[in-house]
């Protein structure tokens, strides 16, 4: 979802952070990465303008920056 609210497409976002395009595939399929490549991955989406919100009561989730 963040990475297509940006206007992303797989290949920009893993050339973004540094990672294999099938590394970003497996993480939108929901299979275990190491916290460390989600780490890079996530600094790549929040460069692009993807703001991460905590859990508040009403889930995890994304917006875009201001």
């Amino acid at each position: 979802m963040a990475r297509v609210a940006v206007g992303l497409g797989v290949r920009d976002l893993a050339e973004l952070a540094g990672v294999a395009q099938a590394t970003i595939s497996r993480l939108e399929r929901g299979e275990p990465l190491k916290p460390s490549t989600v780490a890079v991955i996530k600094i790549a989406l929040e460069g692009a303008g993807v703001e991460f919100i905590p859990e508040n009561g009403g889930g995890v989730g994304v917006r875009l920056k201001k």
